[in-house]
């Protein structure tokens, strides 16, 4: 099923035309009302009329984070503040949030793209979909909420937290599709066994992921404890929010909104755009966004982009799932490390639990990574000699996939911190200044 088959399966020239018209306007309106980019248009030397083509935005200057920090609170917007109609806000936690404000026509592009996206899941106006997304200043919550009202499903707002309500709601209600950040959906399952709920007592046809990292191996753990497939969501703050790109029923890679998001793929040292398939640093530039236009934003997050038509039928570009962030590598004794490429050794293993944390250390002017990984509750039971067997076993893992030699922890079930939002992975002990 097909939300827009008109947009979503466009031919490649026709959406090229479409994208150059939307670029064209989208970068005039932002040199014409955002003093920043008329600035930083000026010291380039770069004038509207010189995008020509959709190479030709490869003039343009990219945009940081730090650059929308600087415009806080509503120094990007390209419209008069009354025409805003809703803001919302990144998690500021390093620093003052991102603002990112929306006019009416803005709200019903992010209802049109979580629309088209939701409608890939399999969602339509039959479904009950239960949101624990944050609502308030994140946008998770509402950018689901707006695109699932689009298509007539009923919403159950329900956020995040309460988890014993939220197993209470998925079973009395009747819950259809769940929208989860991976953690969370773990979480749920683990409070809905000791609820003493079965599979067949929930009536799931699918789970929407995102909002956090997450490997295959997590993916293939929610669908095989909710007996549910689970599909991928991207987005973020500062571009609109989740409708960025999401995943088809081939699960392979999500579609990106094209006619309203383009995407390139740069090397973040050289920031040189890189070939379809090489893997870097994500860059979108929103093409159709009237309150708050973005040009070649620079997202941190590492993928690589792939054209050609879906078996779904769908021609927009897919890019590959997120892998990591350019900040969120971790550098241990000069090797690059992900944590999602921890959490796809211990996915391997059975007995263990899928709540990891990773704690980095520097005791003698040598990075130490310490990987603290929950038991089941049967191998905790289990004899010492069987436990220091799996230790050495996730230790060897983890060693094939990063290349590196670090200590696993095994600790008891249930007592690493579990998260209603985004989970913690990484505590990094290390003072950079030495």
């Amino acid at each position: 099923m097909i939300w827009n088959e008109e947009i979503e399966c466009i031919s490649e020239d026709e959406l090229e035309k479409l994208q150059l018209k939307r670029l064209q306007e989208v970068v005039k309106r932002a040199y014409e009302n955002v003093p920043y980019y008329k600035k930083r248009f000026d010291d380039e030397g770069i004038k509207p009329e010189d995008i020509k083509t959709l190479d030709d935005i490869q003039k343009l200057p990219l945009t940081t984070k730090d650059d929308l920090r600087a415009a806080y609170p509503f120094g990007m917007f390209a419209v008069p503040r009354q025409e805003i109609v809703e803001v919302h806000t990144s998690s500021g936690t390093t620093g003052k949030p991102t603002v990112s404000g929306y006019t009416r026509q803005d709200l019903e592009i992010w209802s049109e793209v979580m629309a088209r996206g939701l409608t890939m899941f399999g969602l339509n106006e039959d479904d009950l979909i239960q949101n624990t997304h944050g609502y308030g200043l994140f946008t998770g919550g509402f950018g689901v909420h707006y695109g699932a009202q689009k298509i007539g499903a009923t919403v159950i707002p329900i956020s995040t937290g309460q988890t014993r309500r939220q197993i209470e709601i998925m079973k009395d209600f009747g819950t259809t599709v769940l929208i989860v950040t991976p953690s969370y959906g773990l979480y749920l399952a683990e409070v809905a066994e000791e609820e003493g709920l079965k599979q067949e007592d929930l009536n799931l046809k699918s789970i929407g992921f995102g909002a956090e990292m997450w490997t295959e191996e997590m993916r293939q753990e929610l669908q095989k404890r909710f007996n549910a497939p689970a599909y991928n969501i991207y987005g973020l703050t500062e571009i609109m929010g989740p409708g960025v790109a999401l995943e088809c029923p081939e699960q392979d890679g999500l579609h990106v909104m094209e006619d309203h998001f383009y995407p390139e793929i740069i090397d973040s040292e050289t920031m040189d755009v890189l070939e379809d398939g090489e893997k870097g640093e994500l860059v979108i530039t929103t093409l159709s966004r009237h309150g708050m236009p973005i040009i070649r934003f620079r997202t941190k997050d590492v993928t690589s982009l792939r054209r050609g038509k879906c078996a779904c039928g769908r021609t927009h570009v897919k890019m590959e799932r997120i892998t990591g962030r350019t900040d969120d590598m971790l550098k241990i004794r000069g090797v690059a490390v992900f944590p999602s490429q921890i959490e796809k050794a211990l996915l391997k293993m059975d007995g263990i639990e899928p709540h990891y944390q990773i704690i980095v250390t520097r005791p003698q002017h040598l990075d130490e990574m310490e990987v603290q990984v929950e038991t089941s509750p049967k191998l905790f039971s289990d004899e010492v000699k069987e436990l220091v067997g799996i230790k050495k076993k996730i230790e060897n893992y983890i060693h094939n996939e990063i290349g590196l030699r670090v200590t696993v922890t095994l600790v008891e079930p249930k007592t690493l911190p579990r998260s209603e939002g985004k989970a913690v992975r990484v505590i990094d002990k290390r003072d950079m200044n030495n």
